[in-house]
């Protein structure tokens, strides 16, 4: 019996230098709308650890492999991490992040084309501790056009009460009705002949 080749599939994606930012994630294939391209991958640890892992950094330092998961659990993609803490951030991604049982995956949103860069939103959460600066630490490079400027998430603008007016519409409404009745008992009347 002959045996048939087993044809080796390209693999979905490489990492290789970005000029987004260090290292992206690159399409090798075709990647449809709705695959599953990567689980994120790292020690988990609580959120105190991660902070604590991490206190010496340099504030002006935005690269980071945390992901948080949960209120207790980050994942730090710096130990153990695979491939998926390469993928930039975006203003107009091709991918989003999904959370399934405590996992972490990274999924298209629209199909990708071979050698296209990978790149979901990281919506980075602010904190009321936040330096003056932190805008300008973790700036956008994306490129896009629908570009905010920040990996952060977008800033709350706080919402206007709503004035409550006197209600007018009572006497327009009054106005518009005693017009009607007028205009329309006019026009109820028939025309006179001159004779």
């Amino acid at each position: 019996m002959k045996k048939i080749p087993h044809r080796r599939r390209t693999p979905l994606f490489e990492v290789r230098h970005s000029a987004v930012h260090g290292y992206g994630v690159f399409a090798a294939r075709r990647i449809r709308k709705g695959t599953t391209v990567i689980e994120y991958l790292g020690e988990r640890v609580s959120h105190a650890e991660a902070d604590a892992r991490y206190e010496d950094k340099d504030p002006n330092d935005n690269h980071t492999f945390l992901f948080t998961v949960d209120a207790k659990t980050v994942i730090d993609a710096g130990v153990n991490g695979n491939e998926a803490r390469f993928i930039n951030h975006g203003c107009d991604p091709n991918c989003e992040s999904t959370t399934l049982n405590k996992r972490v995956f990274i999924e298209a949103i629209r199909t990708i084309q071979p050698g296209e860069e990978l790149s979901y939103d990281y919506q980075i959460q602010r904190d009321r501790d936040d330096p003056p600066n932190v805008d300008e630490v973790y700036a956008c490079r994306c490129g896009a056009g629908s570009c905010r400027g920040s990996m952060l998430e977008a800033v709350q603008k706080p919402r206007k009460t709503a004035r409550r007016r006197p209600n007018r519409s009572i006497g327009k409404k009054r106005a518009a009705r005693k017009r009607t009745v007028r205009s329309a008992g006019l026009n109820n009347r028939s025309p006179r002949r001159r004779g």
